[in-house]
Order: structure tokens, then C-alpha cells, then sequence
């Protein structure tokens, strides 16, 4: 089952985070971004609610890393009606039982951990948070325990993307009611320096191959699953399992950036389209990638599809 299509409010509620991913589009903002205080996330709920929003996605950042603020936060948002509480997060504190217990008594009811290896060694690395895919695979399997709706990101990278096949078992195994590979956002951080984008961006073509055998394992286990930032060119055979069909209408309070439709914003400033984009048979529900990877790597990738292929 996946995600209901319902509009939704996304509030970063501020940027310090106890991971640090190293391929993170947050970039250096926990050391330059002051967090929200109470008043102002409250502000931005009464918000959601007066553009009848039903969904809130507490996100960062970690969320998190204000345990207790974030509990009454999730109740408030529960007193003025969302139905939908969702606690985007790396999942590491939700591997203490009574806390998981304490944020669904208080309202939330999904949960989006950030998941990026099959292994402690790798997803470890990922994040330079040693432990961290214990914890995040222990709150996980206590989430689920609890029969809470689990729905799992993976950023896809240089340093995992032959991984992603494993990586879907795992998360099969793990009984997850959803799972996302989302190819990497380039921060402005990576984008100028050519040591790191060497490090760790991929080129779309090689991961194609990767992502697909990993959607295959989703697809036969009957969990929902999906690739966000690849275009439909290349995913031929797996135009179904595209996440910007299934992304609800979303109005983001990023830092200092009040985005009203994410979904415009995605279109018009995230991603691109190519020179050759305008022939393809799916340019007008195709978003392309994000901007910044033609910008270093070019479209020569990127290549219409005229005919279906029978």
C-alpha cells in the first residue's frame, strides 16, 4: 500500500543532526541555520491547517535531535487535525522502545527513516555516525513491532549503489511497508569541488542496472517501491515505479525559504530538462534530474524515448 496523495506540510524544524551524511543536500546549514523555536513551528501548523493540509512531515535536520519538543509538537499537530503525522528521521532514536511508545501516544503515526546500506559497515560510513545502522535498523524493527507505517529513503551514491539489491532484501526482510531510492541531490558544497564529485556521485547509467534489480526484489515481496530523481528515459520497463507520480502536493518551510508548491518548485528551479527533452513521448509528466548533475555531467545520458518498445 503506498503513501495517501494528500497535501501535505513539510517543516524542517531546524539543521543539527547526530549523522553526517556525507553526501547530505543540507550541506554546512547546522553550522549557519538557527533551528525554529516553538512559536514558529507552531505558526507553520496553523498554517498547514488553514490551507487544509491533512499530512505534516516533521523533518530537519534531524527532527530528533529535540526529543521532547518534537513530542509535543506531534500532539499539537494532533489537537488542531492533521491526520497524517509523519517523523521524517535517521531513525537512530527510535531504537529506545519507550520513546517509539511515547511519540505514537503523543500522534504520530509514519515514520520515514533514512536507511543507505545493507551492512554497518557501509551505512556507517555513509553517515561518519559509527552505530548508526544499528540503531536505525533496531528502531526500525521496534516501529514495525508496534505496527506503525515504516516507509524507508536511500540516497543513492557512488559508495552504494551496487549495494541497493542487498540493501532491498534487507529492508523486505525488515517487513517496511514502503522503500525509495533517491538518486543523490548534489549540495552546493560537492558541486564545487571535483574531488568530491568523484567521491561520490554516480553516473546515472551505471546505477540503472542496480536499482532495478532492487525494485525487482520489491516488486516480488508486493512492498511498494519507487526511484525518485530518475527520469523516464531511463527507466524503461519501470515507469510505474517513478516516485514524482505518487509525491503529494506539498508547501516546504525550508530554513528561510517558505516554498509553497513543492511540486512547482521541483519543476522550475530543482530539476532540468535536456535540449532533447521536448521530443520525448513523456515530457510533460517527466521532471528530469536534479539540475546540478547535466550541469557537471551533461545529457549526453539523457536520451529521448520516441517509440515504445514492444
Amino acid at each position: 500500500m503506498k503513501s495517501p496523495v494528500i497535501d501535505t506540510i513539510d517543516i524542517k524544524v531546524g539543521f543539527e543532526c547526530n549523522n553526517k551524511c556525507l553526501f547530505c543536500i543540507q550541506g554546512n546549514k547546522r553550522e549557519t541555520t538557527p533551528n525554529l523555536n516553538d512559536a514558529e513551528v507552531k505558526e507553520r501548523l496553523v498554517q498547514g491547517r488553514k490551507e487544509n493540509r491533512q499530512r505534516v512531515v516533521f523533518t530537519g535536520g534531524e527532527p530528533t535531535f529535540r526529543p521532547q519538543e518534537l513530542i509535543r509538537w506531534v500532539a499539537h499537530a494532533r489537537k488542531i487535525g492533521y491526520e497524517i503525522i509523519q517523523i521524517q528521521t535517521n531513525g537512530r532514536i527510535f531504537s529506545y522502545l519507550d520513546y517509539c511508545k511515547e511519540m505514537i501516544k503523543a500522534g504520530a503515526n509514519e515514520f520515514g527513516p533514512a536507511l543507505h546500506g545493507s551492512t554497518a559497515d557501509l551505512h556507517d560510513r555513509l553517515t561518519q555516525a559509527p552505530g548508526s545502522f544499528g540503531q536505525t535498523t533496531q528502531g526500525i524493527k521496534n516501529l514495525k513491532s508496534l505496527n506503525q507505517r515504516v516507509i524507508i529513503n536511500s540516497v543513492i551514491n557512488r559508495l552504494n549503489y551496487q549495494d541497493l539489491p542487498a540493501l532491498a532484501k534487507l529492508l523486505v526482510d525488515l517487513r517496511v511497508d514502503q522503500f525509495q531510492f533517491a538518486f543523490m541531490h548534489i549540495n552546493n558544497l560537492i558541486a564545487e569541488d571535483p574531488e568530491a564529485i568523484k567521491k561520490y556521485v554516480p553516473i546515472v547509467s551505471e546505477v540503472m542496472p542496480y536499482v532495478k534489480k532492487g525494485l525487482d526484489i520489491g516488486i516480488k515481496a508486493g512492498v511498494a517501491c519507487m526511484t525518485e530523481a530518475t527520469p523516464y528515459c531511463l527507466m524503461s520497463g519501470y515507469e510505474d515505479y517513478i516516485a514524482e507520480k505518487i509525491i503529494p502536493k506539498a508547501h516546504v518551510f525550508d530554513a528561510d525559504i517558505d516554498i509553497k508548491s513543492y511540486e512547482k518548485y521541483r519543476k522550475t528551479e530543482g530539476k532540468a530538462k535536456g535540449p532533447d527533452c521536448s521530443r520525448c513521448r513523456y515530457d510533460k509528466i517527466c521532471e528530469g534530474p536534479w539540475r546540478e548533475y547535466p550541469a557537471i555531467f551533461g545529457w549526453e545520458e539523457f536520451r529521448p524515448v520516441v517509440k515504445l518498445k514492444k
